[in-house]
């Protein structure tokens, strides 16, 4: 009988399933808590959150609302008209730095809440691959290189004429440069650059052709990296997210969706951490100083915020209590206040946190109980009044009604009083307007003022004279007065002939 000897594995072959399984391992870690052993612990005793989910784990609708999509910009459209087509198909969307649209390559897409970071990758640093078009021929590569080179660092820059930008001098920093291939027939090269967010290559172009006294000026231009994402970290096309969109409205499938859309996590994986919960800080990374932007993290690996570091790793680890990090820009929606290492209040948020529900209940018994206990002390008051004596609430009415009466009569005196001073008033100021009148006259009419006046008093000597005399002989004096009103108004006739007379003379 032969048997067949048993296959033995190699060292290398056990090495390589190791690293692939530890591969495996470490991308099933949401993206915040890889390494989570290695920061600083600062307490292990924390209140587990029922709220939240992982990055890797959301909901649909929550993952889309954090998400973040890295996508290959397309030849001639804008950056804004390609995020406003995706804009169709998903909801509100912003990118972190624009590109021309002759240009090509990584263009990062933010969805709905997660455009709150669009700021902080707009500021984050660029590579690029561009060609160049020298013109004339320059054999030496040699020396393109060495221009190249001498390019690197701060450079004085002024934007194209077309650019969205103000036309002006400013320096940008351009931090490392390779010559990748040089065509001295064709009079091409290509190289690849990082530099700073803002830099112009077409203008870097027009700067390298002067630098070897040919001209030159840009023929292509791609970016492979915007800040932490690249060509190789999950790129997708337009063409990807449309058919995305489909297999989840026609299949209900979501796995295509999920892949193409990553969690806003992705973007703060350079960071360094600080791991916080309702107590407070659980734990801190090495090395970070005061005005260094870190993440704030829950222990589910979700992203809090950016914020600005307040205090050092040495004195975290030697404080109980203070603010460790102020809030730059928020990532979710629930953590909406300065993180702050334990204090005595925080016992009383974390229970709040931990059973929202039964509070509520109580609280609204609260208020049941204290309404019916106001019902029953009104009727306690009720029964008082109908059991007493009926004689004392008899004897109280009276008296009101006999005071009410008293202040009626006082208050119409007071109205008779005030209408007897209103006609003297007012007889006095007739009089003084009658003066005034006479006053204002001319010398010519003096005497018939003086006439008037005498006439007047003759009339008011009448008026008191039937006053006092009262109801005793009526009828006589109204003759009397009716033969004196006419004899007057004869006068009257006869002065003004007179005068017109006069003047006519």
């Amino acid at each position: 009988m032969s048997s067949t000897p048993a296959a033995v594995a190699s060292p290398a072959s056990e090495q390589a399933k190791s690293k692939k399984k530890k591969h495996k391992s470490n991308d099933a870690v949401p993206l915040l808590l890889k390494n989570y052993d290695r920061p600083n612990v600062h307490t292990g005793h924390y209140t587990p959150l029922p709220s939240g989910h992982s990055p890797l784990k959301r909901p649909l609708a929550e993952h889309l609302r954090y998400g973040v999509i890295n996508l290959d910009k397309p030849s001639n459209p804008s950056s804004h008209e390609v995020v406003a087509w995706i804009k169709r198909l998903l909801e509100n969307t912003g990118h972190s730095g624009t590109l021309d649209p002759k240009v090509t390559g990584n263009l990062i897409v933010c969805v709905d809440r997660a455009t709150r970071l669009v700021k902080s990758q707009q500021g984050a640093g660029k590579e690029y691959i561009c060609v160049v078009r020298f013109h004339a021929a320059v054999p030496d590569t040699a020396c393109v290189a060495r221009a190249l080179k001498a390019l690197t660092g701060a450079v004085f820059q002024r934007p194209p004429l077309i650019s969205a930008v103000k036309r002006q001098l400013r320096v940008r920093t351009i931090y490392e440069s390779k010559l990748l291939e040089h065509d001295p027939e064709r009079h091409l090269a290509v190289f690849w650059i990082s530099c700073e967010a803002g830099t112009y290559v077409w203008t870097l172009c027009v700067h390298l052709g002067l630098l070897l006294g040919v001209g030159a000026h840009m023929q292509e231009l791609r970016r492979v990296r915007s800040g932490i994402l690249g060509e190789q970290d999950n790129m997708v096309t337009m063409h990807d997210v449309m058919d995305a969109m489909w297999s989840l409205d026609n299949y209900k499938d979501e796995t295509y969706l999920r892949r193409i859309v990553m969690p806003l996590e992705v973007l703060l994986t350079s960071y360094k951490r600080l791991v916080l919960m309702i107590p407070g800080l659980l734990r801190f990374e090495n090395d970070i100083e005061t005005g260094e932007e870190v993440v704030l993290m829950t222990t589910k690996g979700e992203a809090i915020t950016i914020g600005i570091a307040e205090m050092t790793t040495a004195v975290m680890a030697t404080c109980d209590h203070g603010v460790v990090a102020k809030i730059k820009r928020k990532a979710l929606d629930e953590w909406l206040r300065n993180v702050v290492l334990p204090a005595g209040g925080d016992v009383s948020i974390a229970s709040i946190a931990a059973a929202p529900e039964p509070e509520k209940v109580k609280v609204e018994q609260d208020v049941v109980g204290g309404e019916e206990v106001k019902e029953k002390k009104k009727r306690k008051k009720d029964d008082e009044t109908d059991g007493g004596d009926a004689s004392v609430p008899v004897k109280k009415i009276k008296t009101k009604e006999a005071a009410e009466t008293v202040e009626g009569e006082k208050s119409e005196e007071k109205k008779k009083k005030m209408k007897d001073k209103a006609e003297s008033g007012s007889a006095e100021v007739e009089e003084e307007a009658d003066v005034a009148n006479d006053e204002d006259g001319s010398k010519k009419k003096k005497k018939k003022k003086k006439k008037k006046k005498k006439k007047k008093k003759k009339m008011m000597m009448m008026k008191k004279k039937k006053s006092k005399e009262g109801s005793d002989a009526p009828v006589p004096e109204i003759a009397q007065t009716g033969d004196g009103a006419e004899a007057e108004k004869s006068k009257k006739k006869k002065e003004k002939k007179k005068k017109k007379s006069r003047e006519t003379e």
